[in-house]
């Protein structure tokens, strides 16, 4: 195959995968915009996770809560009390002038404690009737409450139901006015706004007392509560929120308006005052962490333990805060809060104007970013290495989060994140498949094409086992000694490629000396083979030339001899060693090797030869090599390898290591302690580590064991 053709193959294909990213990108976005149940409540989690970063702050208390709380019902007893109770409450308050005062309690039923209604008038009318004559004249307890609401700005509650009741709520005029139509009034266009069948009132009697009328329907209480509503529909009729109330009272305005698009809700107005609201007329809230100091217990102010300033031209709210009978709530910032507190949050966001805002482009911005930023995704996934695409992946999500968390600080805005975040991650694991997988196919046609050169260059094949033969033939036979008892040799070599740069030779000096040695050619393949072949035989003619040399002798002398015809600059480890066979005295130096290993007959230990060290040849001219000296021991083993051995990988690129080679030493059997016992169980673990691993480097292995003089 042509080297044209062989590019052609190894070229990715990017257009399948740019298809697929594109359809995934549009699908994606496409579920973000229709925003299904699942991405609400991944966005709800995500609006909570703003709140909890940094929680609205306090403001000066321009709402009071009077709490009727543990503390009200140990000294006045179980709930209800006497409506001449809450009648007495709301006079001490009214005293102090307040703006508006809401009532977060519903009293649709007679006051079972009034003195019409009590077992005890019932008897007097038949046992004395001077007695029921003064009962009866005593005032309805829901009379002098409706007296005392009456006296002051008080709004009351009320709550919507999925059924309809007999009696309408009554509430103040709600004036609907379309924007799209300069002003003009608009009713029946308003569909996205939360509507009931009908409300929950209080008694005719209270309701005909009171200022106004507000809705305190929130949700349910296993929801949680981010929004409220400012108004709702009941049946025909538009009532505002309870908190929408209350700032029209104290406004002393006559109507709230709605500002209307079409059918959605724009913004609530009261007078001059203007609240955007959500496209179904609810306020988002902005939740600060519940503050002591805004509430007072209902006993303290009947006690007159309460500063008057503190409702002095303030909204005063009253409700229940009793663990048994107060509506608790959940909010976005993980606690409980009963439901009058999240009427006072919707109060102090309104009058600090801090309530979130999610403008009308924020869909269509989100889309936008998710769609640019997959975009860039879909490009660089197949071209990039997976590593750095990754990078990319995770700086998209990390521009989406960043820029929704600074949106939120700066100006309250709330921007989804998690949706574009989630969809990022998505699309790039896909992509991320698919690139591995054309990889895959990518690799498979390489295959096909170095088949079809390894086809091609077949006869190289044989000329390079030709070559290998020829070496092979250069290196002697560990049998030719073996009329000698006195040593035992053993040797195995396997080249990295056909050919390889490890060299080894040993032959006698004379009747009681043995040379030997082992050396590494820089490099492997065809060149390291012919120079380790120079090399070898360069090194033996020194050697022979002169046999009474010391070791260091001949490795300057082989130093000065290899460097002299090295026009490619290669450089050699060496490690050469004089044995007297009848004594075991060992004369070595090592040129940059492999430190031999010098192991026990009989037992676990071993020592490695470390001295008499120095550069290895054709590196530094003219080295002056040491000779090192060693006495053998009768049976010992010495153990030289070559760097394919320490360099051995595995399937996991892991190294076979001079650790893992020590710890074989001490596991060997008494029947591997001899020289070609140990060849083979170092080549049979190496080979076992490596697992089929194609080899970094030539592996050779070389061990002598002395067995003592004849």
């Amino acid at each position: 195959m042509s080297r044209a053709a062989a590019e052609a193959a190894s070229k990715p294909s990017y257009a399948r995968i740019t298809a697929v990213g594109v359809a995934l990108l549009a699908a994606l976005a496409a579920l973000i915009w229709l925003e299904p149940r699942w991405n609400m409540r991944l966005q709800s989690a995500w609006f909570d996770t703003y709140q909890l970063i940094k929680p609205r702050e306090l403001s000066l208390a321009p709402v009071t809560v009077v709490e009727i709380d543990e503390k009200s019902l140990a000294r006045l007893g179980q709930w209800p009390w006497q409506r001449t109770v809450l009648a007495q409450l709301l006079r001490d308050i009214e005293r102090e002038q307040p703006a508006a005062i809401g009532i977060d309690i519903l009293m649709p039923e007679a006051d079972r404690l009034s003195p019409e209604h009590l077992d005890l008038l019932k008897w007097a009318r038949q046992r004395d009737p001077v007695l029921a004559s003064h009962l009866e004249a005593l005032p309805s307890n829901d009379t002098e409450l409706a007296r005392a609401i009456a006296a002051g700005p008080v709004v009351l509650g009320l709550a919507g139901t999925p059924e309809e009741t007999a009696k309408e709520p009554l509430g103040p005029p709600v004036l609907v006015r379309d924007q799209a139509k300069k002003g003009a009034p608009a009713t029946d266009t308003v569909t996205r706004m939360h509507s009931h069948k009908g409300a929950l009132v209080n008694l005719d009697e209270l309701d005909s007392a009171a200022a106004g009328h507000g809705i305190i329907s929130a949700g349910r209480s296993d929801d949680v509560i981010r929004r409220v509503p400012l108004a709702v529909r009941i049946n025909d009729r538009f009532v505002p929120s309870l908190a929408m109330e209350m700032l029209r009272v104290a406004l002393h305005q006559p109507d709230v308006r709605l500002l209307v698009d079409g059918p959605s809700v724009s913004a609530v107005t009261v007078g001059d005052f203007f609240a955007p609201t959500e496209v179904d007329g609810e306020l988002r809230l902005y939740y600060s962490r519940h503050d002591p100091s805004h509430y007072v217990s209902a006993i303290d102010v009947l006690d007159g333990k309460v500063d008057p300033d503190r409702f002095r031209q303030t909204l005063v709210l009253i409700g229940m805060n009793s663990l048994a009978l107060a509506d608790y709530q959940n909010t976005p910032l993980g606690s409980r809060v009963p439901g009058t507190e999240v009427l006072a949050q919707a109060l102090e966001n309104l009058l600090d104007q801090t309530w979130l805002a999610r403008p009308s482009w924020a869909p269509a911005l989100e889309i936008a970013v998710f769609v640019l930023l997959g975009s860039v995704l879909i490009w660089a996934t197949p071209r990039w290495r997976p590593g750095n695409a990754a990078w990319l992946a995770l700086g998209g999500i990390a521009v989406c989060v960043v820029s929704g968390i600074a949106a939120f600080l700066w100006k309250r805005w709330v921007f989804d994140a998690a949706a574009p975040a989630l969809g990022l991650l998505i699309l790039f694991s896909v992509l991320l498949v698919l690139t591995l997988a054309e990889a895959g196919r990518q690799r498979r046609r390489l295959e096909r094409v170095v088949q079809a050169q390894r086809e091609q260059a077949a006869y190289v094949s044989g000329e390079l086992e030709a070559a290998k033969r020829i070496q092979t033939g250069f290196l002697p036979r560990a049998d030719f000694l073996a009329g000698d008892k006195r040593i035992e040799i053993a040797v195995s070599m396997r080249p990295a490629r056909e050919v390889g740069g490890d060299l080894y030779d040993f032959f006698p000096l004379d009747e009681r000396r043995l040379f030997f040695l082992i050396g590494d050619v820089a490099g492997k393949g065809l060149s390291a083979s012919m120079f380790m072949a120079v090399s070898k035989a360069l090194y033996k003619s020194t050697t022979l030339r002169s046999p009474d040399a010391t070791v260091s002798e001949l490795m300057r002398a082989a130093n000065d001899e290899v460097s002299r015809d090295n026009p490619e600059m290669f450089f050699v480890t060496a490690f050469a060693g004089v044995l007297d066979l009848d004594s075991g005295e060992l004369g070595f130096c090592n040129a940059g090797h492999e430190n031999p290993y010098l192991l026990d007959a009989q037992g676990a230990g071993f020592v490695q030869l470390a001295d008499a060290a120095g550069p290895p040849l054709c590196t530094v001219e003219g080295f002056a090599y040491r000779e090192g000296r060693k006495a053998l021991r009768h049976g010992q083993l010495l153990c030289l390898v070559t760097d394919g051995v320490i360099d051995a990988q595995n399937q996991r690129g892991e190294r076979y290591g001079r650790q893992r080679l020590q710890t074989l030493f001490g596991q060997l059997h008494n029947g591997q302690r001899t020289a070609t016992g140990l060849v083979d169980a170092v080549r049979k673990d190496v080979e076992t580590f490596a697992g089929g691993t194609e080899a970094p480097d030539d592996l050779t292995v070389l061990a002598l064991r002395w067995r003592g003089p004849q």
